[in-house]
């Protein structure tokens, strides 16, 4: 992107930092597939134990953790239960119905927050004409919802109805640590309410590449078999894993100043004439709604003209994502392009 300065189109659009570079080329590495990696494992354990799960698996994406965590918990003709915002039904590729020949069952929560009350009607009963209910797939943060986020609070009433009823429940960790920072909740507690958990590396964490699947011991042994099918296996990706190593020792705290210019962005645009809405913001992401006459598309352009990349995320919607290569003068001057952008509006 020719003269973009202000890099607001997601959070993975990281570079690795210094101290991650060094910690790369400095890995002791082995094939994997093998089991001999000792800085994956190490990776794999150091997460694990941080969420109080018994096993972990390295993969190259979120969308890979989530779509084996679907087919680890899943048989064919039975159905997931999700927001209708949820990114394993929207932005994986169908992959629900290309791997695992489930169906899904579209719940709508706020800012696609769903609660036990939500889940329970949508459960089949025990019958010839319904797929089997066997999987509840929770998201945090929520990225259609503006980085919406669960506190356990919430989550443990899922998981007490979960196991009443005999489902499993997966969750979409994408922005996990994000959520944490902000809700003050300890990963610790996580591992007895989930069977799986998908924790991705190269968003807010900022390393370059992957996520980590975690799960029972079990779970983790027919994972591995998963990821080889789907051509996860990777060979010497230590130097990858030690990326991921370094992002949680050194980038997790610091979240929270991208919290804080997600808020900064978001009391700008409430200024403006051009847009009509913003969502609350919990985490690090903005979305805003233009008003009527700007088109969102039109907005965006003028923005990359004059040095910010951003994305539209509806027809009148535009989300902006805060990150760990962006400084506090980056964010002032964003601020200073959005309150004098004056977009000429379209009746």
């Amino acid at each position: 992107m020719i003269g973009i300065k202000i890099d607001l189109r997601s959070d993975t659009v990281t570079k690795p930092t210094a101290g991650m570079l060094e910690a790369m080329m400095t890995a002791k590495v082995g094939d994997d597939v093998f089991g001999e990696d000792e800085t994956v494992h190490q990776l794999e354990t150091k997460l694990a134990a941080t969420f109080n799960m018994e096993a972990g698996l390295f993969c190259p994406s979120g969308t890979m953790t989530n779509q084996i965590a679907i087919k680890c918990f899943t048989q064919p003709m039975d159905e997931v239960i999700c927001d209708q915002t949820a990114h394993v039904y929207r932005y994986e590729g169908g992959g629900i119905a290309y791997h695992s020949m489930a169906s899904v069952r579209l719940l709508n929560g706020p800012r696609g927050i769903i609660t036990p009350e939500m889940i329970e009607p949508e459960i089949n009963d025990d019958n010839i004409h319904y797929p089997n209910s066997s999987l509840v797939v929770l998201e945090n943060t929520v990225n259609k919802g503006g980085g919406a986020c669960y506190h356990l609070a919430q989550i443990e009433p899922i998981h007490t109805l979960c196991n009443i009823k005999g489902l499993k429940l997966h969750l979409d960790g994408a922005r996990i640590f994000n959520a944490l920072v902000a809700t003050g909740n300890s990963p610790k507690h996580y591992g007895q309410y989930f069977d799986g958990i998908s924790v991705c590396l190269s968003k807010g964490l900022g390393a370059p590449v992957g996520s980590v699947l975690l799960g029972s011991k079990e779970m983790i042994r027919k994972a591995v078999k998963i990821r080889k099918a789907f051509g996860g296996g990777m060979r010497q990706a230590g130097f990858l894993a030690a990326a991921g190593i370094y992002a949680l020792d050194h980038h997790v705290q610091r979240l929270s100043i991208d919290h804080d210019h997600a808020k900064s962005l978001s009391a700008a645009l409430k200024q403006v004439n051009y847009v009509v809405s913003v969502m609350p913001v919990a985490t690090n992401i903005v979305i805003f709604e233009v008003a009527a006459g700007f088109k969102a598309e039109n907005i965006v352009h003028l923005l990359a003209e004059k040095g910010i990349a951003c994305n539209t995320f509806g027809p009148a919607t535009v989300r902006m994502v805060t990150h760990l290569d962006l400084s506090s003068e980056m964010i002032d001057r964003a601020i200073e392009i959005i309150l004098h952008l004056h977009p000429s509006a379209h009746k």
